[in-house]
């Protein structure tokens, strides 16, 4: 098996990672007499990874992904739900990598389908100096007044744009999901808006680590 092409995205050699892994287990399952349990599904693919690792099945863009899962396989086992892990990543990878235009005008979609859930969001502060923002413990969304000005245009994502969030992560997880949208994780220390986490939106959905993901099913 070939080793694919280093130089290509993040997004792709994850999704085939992801694609491959899944049809490994698939395939295999196939051969076998009876259904395997979560455990023993965990247990193919910490093996699978591990292999997969050592032979350089997989891109160099997701070593350290592969290293992650396989530490948590093998210390969780079953709880690792490592099959459910990649599922969520061709599903959701799947969804935002077929169409990843018009970024701008699906952020806006987000933004107000989390103004109608209750959501405090804000667009029209800058944002370029530590802020506090008071309220309620209302969630809460805020990006920059100049980079939503600035790195939109005609509804399309042309710079990195940085969503400061306070609220339940699943929910803008799901909401992300739900119009096609890659997030960063967050990150607390990076933020300039306090007791809010900072994810990163960038054109193209181009991320180079590893995505928010939203829960199974949502």
């Amino acid at each position: 098996m070939t080793s694919p092409d280093r130089t290509q995205g993040y997004n792709q050699a994850l999704l085939d990672m992801a694609t491959l892994s899944l049809a490994e287990l698939a395939r295999t399952a196939e051969q076998k007499a009876g259904k395997r349990t979560p455990a023993q599904e965990s247990h193919f693919l910490c093996t699978w990874m591990a292999d997969s690792l050592k032979e350089k099945r997989f891109s160099r863009l997701v070593m350290e992904d592969l290293k992650e899962w396989i530490q948590q396989g093998r210390t969780l086992g079953a709880g690792a739900d490592l099959k459910g892990l990649l599922e969520r990543i061709v599903c959701q990878y799947g969804r935002a990598m077929a169409e990843p235009v018009q970024l701008g005008a699906k952020l806006a979609a987000l933004l107000a389908e989390l103004e109608e859930a209750g959501w405090l969001v804000f667009t029209d502060v800058e944002v370029d100096a530590k802020l506090r923002l008071q309220g309620q413990g209302q969630s809460s969304l805020v990006i920059s007044s100049r980079e939503y000005g600035e790195h939109i245009e005609g509804g399309e994502l042309v710079k990195p744009l940085t969503l400061y969030v306070r609220g339940d992560e699943p929910r803008l997880a799901s909401a992300a999901f739900g119009q096609g949208l890659l997030l960063s994780q967050g990150n607390k220390k990076t933020t300039l808006v306090k007791h809010h986490k900072a994810y990163r939106l960038m054109p193209g959905n181009a991320q180079s680590a590893l995505a928010l993901l939203a829960k199974a099913n949502d």
